[in-house]
């Protein structure tokens, strides 16, 4: 049977990233393999939306790990899942994230250091603590599991750049296989933490960071690049767009846009 948790491992190449696709139900997980994703990701933020939810928090494990399994049943490529901060604020409980995720059939999980659903951080030694746990638990499985220890301070306001290297070199040396902080200020910054840390990090392809190419993430040395739920706010503005014209000038336009349902149909019999 194959590891799913090595073949994930096994796309993790700093200079080389992968494109962990972000998905959000059994339709987008099909699609995006029959296009040629090598691995796929939940996203807390468009799984919420799919249950007319905002994002942050609003999730419970239950429900994310039930969304994964969905999930993973509609493909055979790894799956990650976002897991927010574990789903409680003990180290215990992320470990049990991590093994009930394992069992679910998920080839990892990124875990944040923000105390949800609230935008403060958890302090510095019991963030760390937190993956340390997590990563331990991941070690002890029958199968890889590649576990992403998430620094979201920037992305929350809560802490520079600086910091989130401090965190992220505390997360390394406690056992994460990926980094993460998202939206850092610009490339330089994401430079400087791919640069002070040895683990494979994930960049995130959402705002200002979309205008960079494939090749550019790759040359400053990211090991990974996922979308967040941004191929899910591109689908909500398509819908946006097309009921403001539709609802309040009876203007039906947008709609001419559409994929043909042979396309759709093609890659989803895949």
């Amino acid at each position: 049977m194959t590891d799913l948790g090595q073949t994930f491992r096994n796309l993790h190449v700093k200079g080389n990233p992968a494109i962990m696709v972000n998905v959000w139900d059994r339709g987008s997980a099909r699609m995006m393999q029959a296009m040629g994703a090598t691995s796929l990701a939940t996203s807390s933020a468009a799984h919420a939306f799919t249950l007319g939810r905002p994002d942050g928090g609003t999730l419970t494990r239950d429900e994310a790990l039930a969304h994964a399994a969905d999930i993973i049943s509609a493909v055979d490529i790894p799956v990650q899942g976002d897991f927010e901060n574990g789903f409680g604020d003990s180290p215990e409980t992320c470990a049990d994230t991590v093994r009930l995720a394992a069992e679910v059939g998920l080839a990892g999980i990124c875990i944040e250091d923000i105390i949800l659903p609230n935008d403060s951080a958890y302090p510095f030694d019991l963030a760390v603590e937190r993956i340390k746990a997590a990563a331990d638990a991941a070690r002890t499985l029958p199968h890889d599991f590649v576990l992403t220890a998430r620094a979201d301070g920037i992305l929350r306001g809560q802490y520079d750049t600086d910091e989130a290297i401090k965190r992220l070199q505390g997360f390394e040396q406690a056992g994460a296989d990926c980094l993460y902080a998202p939206m850092p200020p610009d490339m330089d910054a994401l430079a400087q933490i791919v640069q002070a840390t040895t683990a494979p990090v994930n960049a995130l392809v959402a705002g200002h960071f979309a205008r960079n190419s494939l090749a550019g993430f790759g040359k400053i040395g990211v090991g990974r690049i996922s979308l967040g739920s941004s191929l899910a706010r591109i689908t909500h503005r398509a819908m946006h767009d097309a009921a403001q014209a539709m609802l309040n000038d009876g203007d039906f336009s947008a709609l001419k846009a559409g994929i043909s349902s042979d396309v759709i149909d093609s890659l989803l019999d895949t």
